[in-house]
């Protein structure tokens, strides 16, 4: 996808809807934590288990509203869903207390995970011959709409009172709104006929789930920048603090700048295979570098840091590449909501479960922790290639036989 602009209108609006959204999750990336502890005042255990509480119970909702998305019309449960999150998020400002905290929290996180899945179709109707370019292209503007709502939410934190924490939480979910009025502009897609068979195909696609599994493992990648290497600066190197902006910085840039070139080649289910080998490889030798940044002298830590973060945004492009094809490529066109709900499963999990395991490995037990999440995160890719041959073999038995079903009860 050359052109700064999609090539269609429905691509446009979609585009341009993803990019109001992410302004609202940059506000909330960047500065939602603080707002509860700071400007609500809950204790930092309290807030940790209210969002542990909202990942695992979120991990459903993707399945739910994909399949929903499939059967109903994926714009209308799409529009839900972003109206959800945005009173939920709104309700923020009324929650004083743990529980009221947690039920929203739980509200919005559920949404966004059913949003993520509900979306996948309309990607799919809408991406053109190659749905898989059209995500890449989406995943960089999303990292620009988070770059500007983190500069925005950098002004709340700085003046650091309660009226402009609570208006961060407000501009977050005026932009949750806004995004779900353009998606008003976009064409319906037809509901999908039910075809034969088991109800819930992709929880039965063992080939599937196990991809999902690996992509999971590969997904603790993302926490790696945002959890363990700001610790891990802080806490054992010599780097300057401000290094940790810099890093989030670099990582943006590069992901804005590269994310649809390391797409365009990845093209079929087996070159997402390989996609994500390199990815593993290229995490490895990202935590060999980030392990080595302890004990040396500033100039030599933040070197180390920088060249780590290059390193590691290369195999996120890869990794993020080839999770965009085999995801798409490897789901029947009839439940295409469906599956992208269970491959949403993984992540979900990594966000569950991956700052704790980053923390007690890299942080608390120290370098030799860094070589063991390189050494997960090269066994995951390793075992790439085999699970999508694995897939491979499996969809014209299942996806394929549902698809000619499909289109002879659409004939």
């Amino acid at each position: 996808m050359p052109h700064l602009l999609p090539d269609t209108r429905p691509q446009r609006i979609l585009a341009a809807s993803n990019f109001v959204y992410t302004v609202g999750s940059g506000l909330y990336l960047t500065a939602g934590v603080l707002y509860f502890t700071q400007a609500v005042r809950l204790p930092a255990s309290q807030v940790g288990l209210g969002l542990g509480i909202a990942g695992f119970l979120a991990l459903a909702a993707g399945i739910a509203a994909g399949h929903l998305a499939d059967r109903r019309g994926a714009r209308g449960v799409y529009v839900a869903t972003l109206t959800i999150q945005a009173v939920a998020t709104a309700a923020f400002v009324l929650a004083d207390s743990f529980w009221p905290f947690v039920i929203a929290v739980c509200a919005a996180t559920g949404a966004k995970g059913a949003g993520l899945a509900a979306r996948s179709p309309l990607i799919r109707h809408h991406g053109g011959e190659r749905p898989q370019e059209f995500r890449a292209y989406l995943r960089a503007v999303s990292n620009i709409g988070i770059s500007l709502g983190a500069v925005l939410a950098g002004w709340a934190v700085q003046v650091g009172t309660h009226t402009s924490y609570q208006l961060l939480v407000v501009g977050n979910a005026i932009a949750f709104a806004a995004s779900a009025m353009v998606m008003f502009l976009l064409p319906k897609v037809t509901p999908v006929p039910v075809a034969k068979g088991p109800r819930w195909t992709a929880l039965q696609d063992r080939p599937y789930l196990a991809l999902t599994v690996l992509d999971g493992v590969m997904a603790i990648q993302f926490k790696v920048l945002t959890v363990a290497i700001p610790l891990w600066l802080i806490t054992r190197t010599e780097a300057p603090h401000w290094l940790i902006s810099g890093t989030m910085l670099l990582n943006t840039l590069l992901v804005i700048g590269f994310q649809i070139r390391a797409s365009r080649n990845i093209d079929n289910p087996a070159a997402g295979a390989w996609a994500y080998r390199r990815s593993g490889v290229a995490f490895l030798m990202a935590c060999t570098l980030i392990s080595l940044s302890a004990g040396v002298p500033a100039w030599a830590a933040a070197t180390l840091l920088l060249t780590a973060v290059t390193v590691h945004t290369i195999g996120e492009l890869w990794h993020s590449a080839a999770g965009f094809e085999v995801s798409f490529a490897l789901a029947p066109q009839h439940a295409t909501g469906q599956y992208l709900g269970v491959f949403g499963l993984g992540a979900g999990l990594a966000e569950a479960v991956g700052p704790a395991l980053l923390i007690s490995l890299c942080i608390t037990w120290g370098r030799p922790g860094w070589y063991v999440v390189g050494s997960m995160f090269l066994l995951a890719g390793l075992a790439a290639p085999v699970t999508v041959s694995w897939a491979q073999r499996h969809q014209p038995e299942e996806s394929v036989r549902k698809d000619v079903e499909h289109q002879a009860v659409t004939a």
